[in-house]
């Protein structure tokens, strides 16, 4: 589970979410889209549907990548650990484990009931550049996986596009012609 606001969808979500499906043991990584997520503010926030389109746009044509709107149909601001504890009911068949940066690892102990968190699900980290060397680091259920170091961020990509600047290649050439055509973050 790769979860996000998606804000919009760019190459550095798909690159990591790409990594974790074919170069770990997981057989599938979920793009979550979140409709709130409880740390961010909310101002340029699309309507969750387009958001979540963008993501199906983007990953229409790989097997291993799987969209879910799961969190648009629960209570607000939805939790990370309530979201994986609705899906392993509704999906009891899968395993499921959460991607996130280590960027994140840093301040995961902020996380609800992030205990549980690690001892049910456990995470596979992804680095980042700028992360210091969280003590969770250690954890059994914690294992760091090689990735591409990017640095692409749907805030630049939102003010290229309020700067009227080019986004080419920061995002698929299908959601660049979305956000085009609707006029997306002007």
């Amino acid at each position: 589970m790769l979860f996000g606001s998606f804000n919009p969808v760019h190459v550095g979500h798909l690159i990591i979410a790409n990594t974790m499906a074919y170069n770990t043991d997981l057989e599938q990584v979920w793009l979550v889209v979140s409709p709130h997520n409880p740390f961010k503010k909310n101002k340029s926030l699309l309507h969750e549907f387009d958001r979540y389109d963008m993501v199906q746009l983007a990953i229409d044509d790989n097997p291993r990548l799987r969209a879910t709107d799961a969190e648009f149909h629960m209570p607000r601001p939805s939790y990370t650990i309530t979201t994986l504890t609705y899906l392993q009911e509704k999906f009891p068949q899968h395993s499921f484990r959460l991607i996130i940066g280590e960027d994140n690892l840093d301040q995961f102990t902020a996380w609800m009931n992030y205990e549980k968190i690690l001892e049910y699900y456990g995470l596979y980290v992804y680095p980042r550049p700028t992360s210091l060397k969280s003590p969770l680091a250690e954890h059994p259920n914690v294992k760091f996986v090689a990735a591409p170091l990017l640095d692409i961020s749907a805030t630049y990509i939102r003010q290229c596009i309020r700067e009227h600047k080019s986004i080419r290649y920061l995002v698929p050439e299908r959601v660049e012609e979305v956000i085009v055509r609707k006029k997306f973050f002007l």
